[in-house]
């Protein structure tokens, strides 16, 4: 794996949000006081710079209360734009074209613009003006490098340097009201998930306006299959997050993680549950829309997804007087000997973030501005907004104003009306649990402001579990241990090697065969599977393994020397 030129792949997509990378280190207070730029010593000139994100879907207006503040403490406006050709395209087209935006989120595709020569070494001047950002990333800062080959870095920012999880996202969800009526009972199993479905629907085969309740939907037609299908199957068999991977964090064996006999069991199961009627028949053929209005009618019983994929349909639920048609998020397994992962700590991941164009024609002050976005004057007001107009101090303590947190609460466009959140990812970050050196927290997600927060169907439920916060639910982050190799989804591909066309050709047709056996008949199942085994060997998997493994290998030397 030496010596090769660099060549991204945006990896699989996974949960959570998840979505979001924690820290090595437990200690989460700042590692010293960030140095913000004295504001006389700043260049404040009005300049734009120019921002490809590629995780939008639309340009975003940069005139939100959030980006008016950034603009007059920096002098920066941000012209934000999306990839018009889609994530897979955007990039290589940019490439083609030699015309480059200011700043560039390019994910996965990061190794191609460095391959190309399009984005700029960021290591002198993060040494010799980097202040903020040195504060902020402390000994993660080497986490950043590209590759044991070429240990410089290109980007900062994405995910947090902490990164504590106080709502756990489960393996899968339920209704709040379903738990009510069934007593609150134990539910570790997808057999206990099962009855608890089928007992309920029996029971309530409606909703009050007479709509027929569905017992486990998917939003599984395009991308996020990976996600509410492929995701929740290695979860439900205690692997961590590695997108299509399954990695031993001791010695680096990394396999593609539909060739594992034991995630078998979950997908026989989605089949049986198809077979008796408690699958969404349309779970993988609907779009988005129909998804989360199925959501927000209170509907849908059950559900297989991340937290970030149905959390505004939640919000419309709240904002009408629904909150027992929310979903509580459940630890639940193939069998007890598995664990959720859900409390998991990843450490810093690096790999991913914003860099700096070589046709920037103010590398200068792109940087200088990058570098203040992880300064605690912008973390501060990135993540809690502007003081007196979104929160207050009381007794020494940041508190977000009620009428905010309720907005925050019940209204979907809440970031983009107000951009307090908007900012953060995938700019660099402190994270969740990391605090300033005045004790605060630098984000508004707190144990505290987490429990504080809970809705009515969500105080009912921890009554009746008698436990006084949803983490106590779960499997501990110290139970679970911190991985050593970040996570696979973030790596970078090498250009001379197959990795990237296996993988695709593998991820395309699993998407499709799996489907087609969770849609056939259970007699036929064992029969397919094996098919697909063979077919998977037939396609390269023996040497996307092999590949994989030298990779998770070579970044467990590089982090853990």
């Amino acid at each position: 794996m030496r010596k090769r030129k660099l060549l991204s792949l945006i990896m699989a997509l996974t949960l959570t949000a998840t979505c979001f990378v924690g820290c090595g280190s437990k200690d989460n207070t700042a590692n010293e006081k960030s140095e913000t730029p004295l504001l006389d010593a700043m260049d404040k000139t009005p300049i734009t710079l120019t921002f490809f994100n590629c995780d939008l879907n639309e340009d975003w207006d940069f005139t939100d209360d959030v980006a008016k503040k950034i603009t007059e403490l920096t002098g920066v406006t941000l012209e934000i734009t999306h990839p018009v050709a889609g994530d897979a395209q955007a990039i290589p087209l940019m490439i083609a074209s030699g015309e480059y935006p200011d700043l560039i989120y390019a994910k996965g595709d990061t190794g191609k613009l460095i391959d190309a020569g399009a984005i700029i070494k960021l290591d002198d001047m993060i040494e010799e003006k980097g202040d903020n950002l040195k504060a902020l990333y402390g000994d993660q800062l080497d986490r950043l490098r590209a590759s044991a080959d070429d240990p410089s870095i290109y980007t900062v920012g994405t995910y947090g340097v902490s990164a504590e999880v106080y709502e756990p996202g489960g393996t899968l969800q339920v209704q709040h009201d379903v738990l009510k009526d069934a007593g609150y009972p134990e539910i570790n199993t997808i057999y206990e998930y099962e009855e608890l479905i089928k007992n309920y629907i029996a029971e309530n085969p409606t909703t009050e306006d007479g709509q027929q309740r569905i017992g486990l939907s998917l939003m599984a037609s395009d991308w996020r299959w990976l996600i509410t299908t492929g995701n929740i199957a290695s979860a439900a068999i205690g692997i961590p997050d590695d997108g299509q991977f399954a990695v031993n964090d001791e010695t680096g064996e990394t396999t593609y993680k539909f060739t594992l006999p034991e995630i078998k069991e979950y997908f026989q199961w989605l089949n049986h549950m198809n077979d008796i009627g408690l699958l969404d028949p349309e779970s993988f053929t609907q779009k988005e829309d129909t998804y989360k209005a199925k959501i927000s009618s209170g509907r849908v019983v059950g559900l297989s997804d991340a937290a970030w994929d149905y959390s505004d349909a939640e919000k419309t639920l709240l904002s009408e007087g629904k909150a027992g048609s929310t979903y509580a998020r459940l630890a639940v397994t193939v069998s007890d000997e598995y664990k959720d992962q859900s409390l998991k700590d990843y450490g810093f991941g690096g790999g991913w973030g914003i860099a700096i164009s070589e046709s920037c024609e103010n590398k200068e002050r792109a940087f200088e501005f990058l570098d203040w976005m992880a300064s605690d004057e912008a973390q501060v007001l990135l993540n809690w907004g502007i003081e007196g107009e979104h929160y207050t101090i009381e007794d020494g303590k940041r508190v977000v104003l009620p009428e905010v947190q309720e907005q925050k609460n019940t209204d979907p466009d809440f970031g983009k009306k107000t951009g307090i959140g908007a900012y953060v990812y995938p700019f660099p970050q402190r994270g969740v649990g990391a605090v300033d050196s005045t004790g605060n927290s630098y984000t508004t997600t707190t144990i505290e402001s987490v429990v504080a927060n809970y809705n009515d169907a969500q105080k009912e439920t921890l009554a009746g579990y008698g436990i006084d916060n949803f983490t106590e639910m779960f499997p501990s982050s110290e139970e679970l241990g911190i991985s050593k190799h970040g996570q696979v989804w973030q790596y970078t591909i090498p250009s001379d090697s197959d990795i990237s066309i296996i993988q695709q050709k593998c991820d395309d047709y699993i998407q499709q065969a799996i489907t087609q056996a969770i849609l056939g008949k259970p007699a036929d199942f064992d029969k397919v599977w094996d098919e697909i085994q063979k077919t998977l060997v037939s396609y390269g998997v023996d040497t996307l393994n092999e590949e994989m493994t030298a990779l998770t290998k070579e970044r467990l030397e590089l982090w853990n020397e």
